[in-house]
């Protein structure tokens, strides 16, 4: 006869929680390095890690700890914020590249001058 004891496993945490969690916390103060390139890339890296730890916490819920899914729904909002973010420089640096072009961007001069039409 088994006992209630044998058939109680130990919780684990869920795959890649931490990591995601790490993740979506960095694509936020990172929507602002390069453009909006290294959040967006970091979010959208934790987005898809959610996925497959979701896939996973869904094929068998007793065996995870319930802090390990805090971690994951918390660095599911955190790359949610920092994706939106990240587009959104993203957005602005194609829009200013399209409007005053790459030529005045780099020539420091001409940038001046486009600074000083404001001014204005």
């Amino acid at each position: 006869m088994e006992t209630l004891e044998q058939n109680i496993q130990p919780q684990i945490p869920i795959p890649n929680s931490t990591a995601i969690l790490v993740l979506g916390i960095l694509s936020i103060p990172c929507c602002c390095c390069v453009n909006g390139l290294v959040g967006l890339i970091l979010g959208v890296i934790a987005l898809v890690l959610y996925g497959k730890a979701v896939g996973i916490y869904n094929s068998n819920k007793d065996a995870y700890t319930d802090k390990s899914l805090s971690n994951l729904n918390a660095g599911r909002i955190c790359a949610i914020i920092g994706t939106i973010f990240s587009a959104l420089m993203v957005l602005l640096a194609i829009y200013i590249i399209a409007t005053i072009g790459w030529d005045t961007m780099n020539d420091p001069e001409k940038m001046q001058e486009w600074i000083e039409s404001f001014q204005k």
